[in-house]
């Protein structure tokens, strides 16, 4: 009888885990959201140009890129139960930034705090993402970033309702801001204690906290992350663009192209864990890889309108699952540093991220759109032709103890 109880009270653990992880993800793509719908009111009160705001935008990137690599060690030290509420709530703080900006300079330095912000919340969630999935032995990772995805379509619907309401941005943002430290407070109590934190700590012994060095198939991890991201912030800026101006489709239309990939993107999420569960992440990467690679194919080469939108859809759906197992990869292959290397996986892919519209660019000076779009391509068969760096080395860990009191 006993051991049923423990079994009920492990179970509660975990799913009290689960979902206040999902809560940390969907708040996380409802801020970013909440800003990217504010962009065009923010420009206007800053008074700058869309050429400007690009440049800004870089500082937004550096600062998430500083947050995660700073965060990655702190969260090994402090374990993900302290950092994800701090992550979050600054987060949550700096979103109303970005709308008291009266000037590019202010701006700049706003969006470096959010920055820094959303990365130490990006990277102290995953870490958590990844002992909850040690939790369950079994992959859960993709509906978190599902979550995330739900998270912007949130957004969007909320700003546009404010907007509706000639909500100024400082005001929707404070709002926005208002309720995310609530979030963040109201759902850290049910964030999992890490295995230090349960262990008896010993008064008289030495506290030592050796630097360690990232082993080379983290950097392998984050390469492909890098390349998966890329290619995914090329759908992101691009995929609109290549109906309206290659295809020559109505403004609409062209809209559909994105709408499209995001979808399907959100929907392979939602259904990656089992798949994943079933085949391994090996196959979702190799295979979720390969048909992102067809996908974009198809729709680079395609003549036809509604061919180029089935193209957009299947490369989202193919990308869908990819990111979410380099990230569970690399948070187990090493538990005692799980947070530092998820950090150097996710602040790689986060440049290419950015990197998508900076490569596509210039090349499109010297080549068509639609060809250049061949590049995210190439991202997709080396990621297909390298998935088995995510095969476990391991089998993973039992389920944790149950939190005592």
């Amino acid at each position: 009888m006993r051991d049923v109880r423990y079994v009920r009270s492990v179970d509660r653990y975990l799913r009290a885990g689960r979902l206040a992880t999902f809560a940390y993800f969907t708040l996380n793509g409802f801020l970013m959201g909440m800003w990217i719908v504010h962009i065009p009111g923010i420009e206007h009160r800053a008074g700058i140009t869309h050429a400007l705001l690009g440049w800004l935008l870089l500082l937004l990137g550096a600062g998430a890129f500083a947050g995660m690599q700073a965060t990655g060690p702190l969260t090994d030290r402090f374990g993900p139960r302290t950092v994800v509420p701090l992550g979050a709530a600054l987060c949550s703080a700096a979103l109303v930034l970005p709308g008291l900006a009266a000037n590019a300079w202010t701006l700049g330095a706003a969006l470096l705090v959010l920055g820094v912000g959303n990365g130490c919340l990006d990277v102290g969630m995953n870490a958590h993402a990844v002992q909850v999935e040690q939790g369950y032995g079994r992959p859960v990772m993709s509906a978190f970033h599902a979550a995330f995805s739900l998270g912007g379509v949130l957004a969007s619907l909320v700003g546009a309702r404010t907007l509706s309401w000639n909500w100024s941005p400082v005001t929707t943002l404070g709002a926005v801001a208002l309720v995310g430290l609530a979030v963040a407070a109201l759902a850290a109590p049910a964030l999992l204690r890490s295995a230090d934190d349960r262990r008896p700590v010993d008064a008289a012994a030495p506290v030592v906290n050796a630097p360690r060095k990232t082993p080379r198939h983290i950097w392998a991890l984050a390469t492909l992350a890098l390349m998966i991201m890329l290619s995914e912030g090329v759908a992101n800026d691009w995929s609109a663009l290549h109906l309206r101006n290659v295809l020559d489709a109505p403004a609409a239309t062209a809209a559909l192209a994105y709408g499209s990939f995001a979808t399907t993107m959100t929907l392979g999420r939602l259904l990656a864990d089992r798949v994943a569960a079933r085949f391994g992440p090996v196959a979702i990467l190799r295979h979720g890889a390969s048909l992102a690679a067809l996908g974009l194919t198809a729709a680079a080469l395609s003549p036809w309108i509604p061919l180029a939108l089935i193209g957009w859809a299947v490369f989202g759906a193919g990308l869908s699952g990819c990111v979410p197992q380099l990230f569970s990869a690399a948070g187990h292959s090493d538990q005692g540093a799980a947070a530092t290397n998820v950090s150097r996986v996710a602040g790689l892919g986060y440049l290419g991220m950015l990197a998508g519209p900076a490569v596509i660019g210039p090349l499109t000076h010297v080549l068509p759109l639609n060809l250049t779009l061949l590049v995210p391509v190439l991202c997709c068969v080396t990621a297909a032709a390298t998935a088995g760096i995510v095969r476990p080395s391991r089998r993973a860990p039992a389920l944790l103890e149950a939190e005592t009191v």
